[in-house]
């Protein structure tokens, strides 16, 4: 199955399939969790109306973080296995998880003027989510920087690698140093440090973007697959 799935036709077939409804899931779930974030949740006792803000930057957090993973992987499987669509995949990946790691740095900064009284400070959480940050962009610059788009993804695909040493920079910095960020709400699901009424819709915002993440994964795969597909016709005919 593995092995028929790294046949870029054959996973654009699959796509076709859920599509649809990945963008349709999200878009409900998108609905009923900003009823939930904005209308049916209380405001923090200390942080206010303020605290709202978490619903958008945590789970955009926890995206670019699980994107540069599935990127790692990829990249890993291209290096190894020098599968087509891993690279495929990671081109596709970066551009969404450096959106997704600049609106966890501006919903951050927002969050941290009323609650630290400055919108920036060299932060060990903030500090590594930039340069997670710089590490995406890296991968786009040098994945379209040669006309062999095979050395470009190799290239990227090593920098990807490289730069997994920061994820659990990103992850533990709140634990490893003394930090303005404050620690994990939900270090485990037994008992969370975070009342439920917060707590489901942030799982549902969560989902929400999951689901926009996968509708735009699809998109970009399949336009990178096209883009192929009319260079490989160019060089045939040239």
């Amino acid at each position: 199955m593995i092995t028929k799935l790294a046949n870029p036709n054959s996973f654009q077939k699959l796509s076709d399939k859920i599509y649809f409804p990945c963008l349709n899931l999200s878009i409900f779930f998108l609905v009923i969790s900003l009823y939930y974030s904005f209308f049916a949740s209380p405001p923090d006792y200390l942080q206010g109306e303020t605290v709202r803000i978490m619903y958008i930057h945590v789970p955009c957090a926890w995206l670019s973080l699980s994107t540069y993973s599935l990127m790692a992987v990829c990249s890993f499987i291209s290096i190894v296995f020098k599968h087509t669509l891993a690279d495929i995949i990671s081109r596709a990946c970066a551009p969404i998880g450096a959106c997704f790691t600049l609106a966890t740095l501006i919903t951050g900064s927002i969050w941290g003027k009323p609650t630290w009284g400055t919108w920036w400070v060299w932060d060990a959480r903030l500090t590594s989510e930039l340069i997670l940050l710089f590490i995406y962009v890296g991968h786009i610059f040098i994945s379209n920087a040669y006309n062999d788009r095979r050395k470009g993804d190799k290239n990227a695909a090593i920098l990807t690698l490289i730069g997994v040493i920061n994820l659990p920079i990103i992850k533990w910095s709140v634990d490893w140093w003394n930090t303005l960020h404050q620690p994990a709400s939900i270090s485990k699901f037994s008992s969370p440090s975070i009342d439920q009424s917060m707590l489901v819709p942030l799982f549902l915002m969560l989902i929400s973007f999951s689901l926009f993440f996968t509708t735009l994964l699809i998109l970009r795969i399949k336009s990178e697959i096209m883009i192929r597909k009319i260079e490989i016709i160019e060089f045939n005919q040239n």
